[in-house]
């Protein structure tokens, strides 16, 4: 019985992934202009294109597939072929060479995932924005202070560095601003003070934001070999700054770091809302608010459907617009079922139209929608978890707990790559299932039994997107009004984005606890999709995360303006979540 269910399983994966090829095109350029004699290859394949001088390429590819785009001097970048391909435009950057990674034969130095696995427990190490430094190896002297020998009662970094270091003079104060000569006024310099590399991020000016207390390791680079790799800005030496946020997961008490105390990250309210551009909407919205009466905002809809009836981006915002400003419920659904051909068998546009259904209460609708996706993507990790989510929205705890239980034993059986980001999200979810629902799927005395190890109380933000080739930058602003910023971009972490892609999931999450109370803003800034297109990201909060009161709201937000931070929300303990 259990060979069978392989069979059937693996039937499933590979009706998925031997699709009908796909013609790529696109457009390669560097700094916004076309580059033309890249070379574009199918790894593990002998078939290769270039772009022409405008740029432009196009290639016959397969799901799967790996294209690997390389041109001299530049990094090279790889982008697995998904089932929706059709336009990949990428933008190449300059190569900079990072820290020698081989370990030579006979020689003491390590590479540098070596010392990656040391930096915690050996304290003459140190992380620079280019890889790496062990004093033992350096071909300079790296002289270093450490956490229990940086006196905290000191306001700013320069308090830190004064009179600590010989032939170091500070120059300045915390309140006025100031910084650090290591070489002398009589230095082939001329003086120039030094930079700093702060946690791999490089800066001209004294960060006098940072808390002493947040400090665990410092170092001073006066060695033209060491600064070198800064530029013409590192001739003064470099000052490079660890703080705790690297060298520990989290606080003694094993809650995580708050990374926005942690950085000059002062927010200064330039998040725009969505009431503060108009350039995010497309001109057939502009032309549909512009009416007064529902009936005349018909007779658009009935012209614009003639020209925009391939895309679902119209369809879906066409949905919106006669079910939330003109409260039609019946007419909205009727543009769906209209236009069906344009939906049905496009997992990006059933899985931006489950997101809305979702936002609006209507579960039945985007559990249907996210069936089709599962039977679509079978050998996505985000179809398994999306599907058990719904089963959850729906009351059907049984049906959610066996598709992460699938997901489980498919893994266990190598049929789907297992990526431990993937893992986290999923146990965790099937973990919170278990805690409030596990009289639901198992006897009561059973439940502590197969619970897993998961204690987090607090607010739990989930992400989603629904296209993987989209890149963007989210801002969690505190209580405090500083932010932290993460990245999901190919050129920031391409390792990421190609294990996102290898295991089809598209989903991050964030956790708050509840050590800063108050309310949090979110942000995003859409860096777009390599198909300029738009992209739905959808944000899912848990109030009260683990416990019996847990709640949670979703809102759907369609991504189009590029490089412009947005406002998304905020999330507050005491309060509901308010959209702007």
């Amino acid at each position: 019985m259990k060979n069978f269910l392989i069979l059937l399983v693996l039937a499933s994966l590979a009706s998925n992934v031997h699709a009908q090829s796909n013609i790529v095109k696109g457009k390669v350029t560097q700094m916004d202009a076309p580059l033309a004699n890249v070379k574009i290859s199918i790894i593990n394949s002998d078939v290769a294109t270039t772009t022409d001088t405008n740029g432009v390429y196009q290639i016959t590819t397969k799901p799967k597939d790996v294209l690997l785009y390389t041109y001299p001097g530049l990094n090279d970048v790889q982008i697995m072929i998904e089932d929706v391909t059709r336009t990949l435009n990428i933008e190449m950057s300059q190569k900079i060479e990072q820290l020698d990674e081989v370990t030579v034969k006979g020689s003491n130095r390590k590479s540098q995932n070596e010392l990656e696995e040391e930096y915690k427990y050996k304290d003459n190490l140190i992380k620079t924005a280019f890889g790496i430094l062990d004093s033992e190896t350096a071909p300079g002297n790296i002289r270093f202070l450490q956490e229990n020998e940086i006196n905290d009662v000191g306001v700013c970094i320069l308090d830190v560095v004064r009179n600590e270091f010989p032939g170091v003079r500070v120059f300045g104060d915390c309140q006025r601003g100031g910084g650090v000569y290591i070489r002398g006024f009589n230095s082939i310099s001329q003086a120039s003070p030094a930079v700093y590399d702060v946690d791999g991020q490089i800066l001209k000016d004294a960060p006098t934001w940072i808390l002493p207390a947040s400090i665990a390791r410092l170092a001073v680079l006066n060695n033209l070999a060491m600064t070198t790799r800064y530029g013409s800005i590192g001739a003064g030496g470099v000052i490079v700054i660890n703080t705790k946020t690297l060298l520990n997961a989290g606080n003694l008490d094993g809650k995580p770091f708050d990374q926005a105390k942690l950085r000059n990250n002062k927010y200064d309210n330039s998040a725009l809302s969505s009431v503060d551009f108009k350039e995010d909407k497309p001109l057939y919205m502009n032309e549909l608010l512009s009416v007064n009466t529902e009936e005349r905002a018909k007779a658009i809809y009935a012209e614009q459907i003639k020209k925009y009836s391939s895309s679902y981006y119209y369809v879906l915002d066409a949905y919106d617009y006669f079910s939330n400003k003109w409260k039609n419920q019946e007419f909205a659904e009727m543009i769906i079922q209209e236009n069906d051909r344009v939906l049905s068998g496009n997992p990006l546009a059933l899985k931006s139209l489950a997101y809305i259904y979702q936002a609006e209460g209507k579960f039945e609708k985007a559990n249907k929608l996210y069936e089709d996706v599962y039977t679509l993507r079978a050998d996505y990790a985000q179809s398994y978890l999306d599907l058990a989510n719904s089963y959850r929205e729906l009351g059907l705890s049984q049906k959610a707990a066996a598709m992460y239980l699938r997901y489980d034993y498919l893994l266990a059986e190598e049929l789907l790559d297992k990526e431990e980001q993937v893992k986290t999200i999923m146990d965790r979810d099937l973990n919170n299932l278990i805690s409030l629902k596990g009289a639901d799927l198992v006897s009561t005395d059973k439940v502590n039994e197969i619970k897993l190890d998961d204690d987090f109380k607090g607010t739990r933000l989930v992400f989603e997107w629904s296209d993987s080739e989209a890149e963007f930058e989210l801002q969690f602003v505190n209580p405090e009004k500083r932010y932290y910023k993460s990245e999901h971009s190919l050129a920031t972490d391409s390792e990421r984005i190609q294990s996102e892609k290898r295991s089809g999931f598209s989903s991050e999450e964030y956790l708050i606890d509840d050590t800063l109370r108050g309310t949090w803003l979110v942000n995003a800034t859409y860096l777009g999709n390599k198909s300029l297109t738009p992209t739905y990201l959808k944000a899912t909060v848990y109030y009260n995360y683990g416990s019996a009161s847990q709640r949670k709201e979703i809102k759907v937000f369609k991504l189009g303006l590029r490089n412009v931070n947005q406002q998304l929300f905020s999330v507050s303990n005491a309060v509901r979540m308010v959209a702007n």
